[in-house]
């Protein structure tokens, strides 16, 4: 019995010198306001890094790494101050916030989460630290609106200067305005399934070609971001499609419809509603994107002080 007792607390001891010795190990590296960074989130944030630059010859490795550390550091104590101000505005980011946003990403590049989570790896991230950007970017963005965008204004003259200083950038190209019915291929997606949507396409160019109503049978069928605005995807410039599409759409007059075109995302049928050729866009057409694009020159500027003048008045004491 006495043998019995006598190994649980040697168990015990072994079990509390570890966990000393961890603790001991993970110190704190910064201390913002009344909040702690300690060693081990500093060095998760290095890990990524380090794997990009392991190749790179020692001497510059390990002056990239150091350069790295006081930038990671400083992310560290930048996202700490956006997280204490955001608890203070009452700004709450749930999970379904970023899972929207991931889904529009995703959707963007037309990729499922396993394609994704596999490039990532291949840049040496994970699906959770991506999600955890997600989630600083949504907040930042939340506190831009409530905090700087009232604050900015954009004159005539500045969007005048704007277009006379990148005047090459409104160069436009060949565009050309389309209409589409989308099928769209799920995800996992087999040749029997496949072969069924090609046969509805089929179908559905048929009542085309016997004059129903173009926009009827997009209302009707079409799938995609687009359905929601009767398949009008604006003007496209040429080389912005799927090369499929850029193809079947080049060799369209006005008014005209393609055959049924099968992409990576699904089979398309599209109608030609408008074509303009190049030339130097005027500054009334591009006028919104030259608002957007100062705007954010702004915004980006105004938020870099806002986090300065933040950084100024709170307490922060870095102990590397």
């Amino acid at each position: 019995m006495k043998l019995k007792i006598f190994c649980i607390v040697c168990i015990l001891i072994a079990f509390s010198s570890a966990s000393l010795h961890a603790a001991f190990e993970d110190r704190i590296v910064a201390i913002v306001n009344d909040e702690v960074i300690t060693l081990s989130e500093l060095d998760a944030i290095l890990q990524t890094f380090m794997k990009r630059v392991e190749k790179a010859p020692q001497v510059q490795r390990e002056k990239m790494v150091a350069q790295a550390r006081v930038t990671a550091m400083d992310k560290l104590i930048d996202d700490m101050l956006i997280k204490q101000k955001a608890a203070k505005l009452n700004i709450i980011v749930t999970d379904e916030d970023v899972d929207k946003a991931l889904d529009n990403i995703l959707e963007e590049r037309h990729m499922s989460v396993e394609k994704f989570r596999e490039a990532l790896v291949r840049e040496g991230a994970v699906l959770n630290e991506y999600k955890s950007e997600i989630r600083r970017n949504i907040i930042s963005g939340r506190i831009i609106e409530k905090e700087i965008r009232s604050g900015i204004t954009i004159s005539e003259e500045e969007v005048g200067a704007y277009y006379g200083k990148h005047r090459n950038d409104y160069e436009g190209k060949e565009a050309t305005r389309i209409q589409q019915i989308l099928l769209l291929k799920p995800r996992d997606c087999n040749d029997s399934t496949r072969e069924e949507l090609r046969a509805k396409a089929e179908e559905i160019l048929k009542r085309v070609k016997d004059g129903e109503s173009f926009d009827l049978l997009v209302d009707k069928y079409s799938q995609g971001p687009a359905a929601k605005s009767r398949g009008d995807l604006g003007f496209v410039e040429k080389g912005m499609m799927f090369p499929e599409v850029d193809t079947a759409v080049s060799g369209l007059n006005k008014g005209e419809s393609s055959g049924v075109i099968e992409s990576p995302v699904g089979f398309h049928i599209i109608r030609v509603i408008d074509k303009r050729g190049a030339g130097i866009k005027p500054v009334d057409e591009v006028r919104e994107e030259i608002v957007r694009n100062i705007g954010n020159e702004k915004i980006n500027k105004k938020f870099k002080e806002w986090l300065k003048e933040l950084r100024e008045k709170s307490l922060v004491e870095i102990k590397l």
